[in-house]
């Protein structure tokens, strides 16, 4: 008996989802953007101010709105709508094929996951949990690893925006079109 051939067919359409080697760096943000935190709260809790280079500083400051402190009563809303972003862009990455897209949604899903979790499981709890922040350029609001993944994320997409994107044809398209 024979095993049965499990070699890819030659034409098959390429894989689609996001490769797990990605999914491992996800969670390497979101391990990274935990710690740090963590790390702020313990260390700059009492108010300290930790000065490195020029303008750039630690100081921890609690967000309980959105971007740049807006909507501080709105942190329930603010953390369902993230996590019903972070579900959509999960799912959506699952059917989406690898490339520089894909890195950019991740590092979005990344950051808001991020956040979220402050929001869940800082006190006074349930998505009323304010998210900790502790990067202070002087010049732009204080923030956070996650906060930054978001904002390369959305950058590198608005400026993949503006290039077009390849067509990649399909099993059987090459055929279809070298025939016209």
């Amino acid at each position: 008996m024979t095993a049965p051939d499990t070699a890819p067919e030659p034409h098959s359409a390429p894989r689609r989802g996001v490769p797990r080697a990605w999914w491992l760096a996800l969670a390497v943000v979101l391990v990274v953007d935990q710690v740090t935190k963590s790390w702020a709260v313990n260390r700059l809790g009492d108010g300290s101010v930790i000065d490195l280079v020029g303008l750039l500083r630690f100081r921890l400051v609690y967000n309980r709105g959105m971007a740049f402190s807006r909507g501080e009563a709105l942190g329930p809303l603010i953390g369902i709508v993230a996590s019903i972003v972070i579900v959509v862009l999960a799912r959506w990455l699952r059917r989406t094929e690898p490339g520089i897209r894909s890195v950019a949604v991740m590092s979005i899903l990344g950051g808001a996951t991020g956040n979220v979790i402050d929001r869940l499981t800082r006190a006074p709890g349930w998505m009323r949990g304010p998210v900790v922040d502790f990067v202070d350029l002087q010049w732009w609001p204080v923030f956070n690893v996650a906060d930054a993944m978001i904002t390369c994320g959305a950058v590198t997409l608005v400026v993949l925006s503006f290039v077009p994107q390849r067509n990649v044809p399909r099993t059987g398209d090459s055929e279809a079109s070298t025939s016209q």
